[in-house]
């Protein structure tokens, strides 16, 4: 078989990322999972990089054409037109409230801030990791929604660039409340539990597919189906179980684009409930 990335002859090897997850205590386990992966592709003539791509921001990698693996949010996936990417299939973590391939997030706030519900911080501030996150902007603006008056809400939204930055942003009092991956709230519990410790769970949104692992849209259907194959095989080897525990992630499901639907839902639920903006 011909070796290649993508379609062509002479074709560069693709780039692999898996950055979505990949808290410093996590990254010797995706390193491991994607030699084996690199290996099983190898033997299928894929020209797969040795090595994970930590030079530059996921976003950047989601549109570069010659993405071979990676793990994108799934609200740009169905709300950017510009995003060209595949999905190859559904990860399923096993971290608190997660299940069958569905994860939420958890809308925290400091522990000395007795305040019951979400309502109680009308007026207050709020931080988010970005824009065109699910767990960090499109679930938190859904639970708002209901709640706003005149198209608004807090008092202000601070951008902070990561879920870990937002964290950092309610501990020290620059927001009141974040709302965090709860894969990545798993991660800093496990690996960084003095960053979270001075915090609680205010509620939990609602659920949503979980993060896809995808490839450019200009990867051949052979590739793909090799992708699909080196994922099973890591999920189902024992010796690599010490990784996956590490990543929290038990299994790899079918899915596609239309998966993520109900994203765009909630994002035009809000508008039509009058709150385009979370503000």
């Amino acid at each position: 078989m011909r070796a290649a990335g993508h379609d062509g002859p002479g074709v560069r090897k693709g780039v692999a990322s898996l950055g979505m997850y990949d808290h410093p205590a996590q990254q010797s386990a995706n390193d491991r999972l994607w030699t084996e992966m690199a290996r099983h592709l190898v033997a299928h003539g894929i020209a797969a990089p040795a090595a994970l791509d930590r030079s530059r921001a996921v976003e950047a990698i989601w549109r570069d054409p010659h993405l071979l693996f990676g793990q994108t949010c799934g609200y740009p996936l169905v709300s950017d037109p510009g995003l060209a990417l595949r999905v190859i299939g559904i990860p399923v973590y096993e971290a608190p409230d997660c299940a069958d391939g569905r994860h939420v997030s958890h809308i925290v706030t400091r522990r000395d801030d007795r305040e019951v519900d979400l309502a109680a911080y009308r007026g207050r501030r709020a931080a988010i990791n970005a824009r065109h996150s699910n767990t960090g902007h499109n679930l938190l603006r859904a639970a708002v929604a209901p709640l706003a008056k005149d198209g608004r809400f807090f008092d202000a939204v601070v951008e902070t660039g990561s879920h870990r930055a937002s964290i950092d942003a309610v501990n020290c009092g620059e927001a009141d409340v974040a709302a965090i991956d709860a894969v990545t709230h798993a991660a800093l519990h496990r690996f960084e539990p003095d960053a979270i410790a001075e915090l609680r769970v205010l509620s939990v949104t609602a659920g949503s597919a979980a993060p896809p692992f995808v490839t450019a849209r200009s990867t051949s259907v052979e590739t793909v189906a090799a992708l699909r194959s080196a994922l099973a095989a890591v999920i189902a080897d024992p010796a690599l179980a010490d990784a996956r525990r590490a990543l929290f992630l038990a299994d790899v499901i079918p899915g596609g684009a239309e998966r993520f639907a109900q994203l765009r839902a909630l994002e035009i639920e809000a508008i039509a409930a009058g709150y385009p903006l979370l503000q």
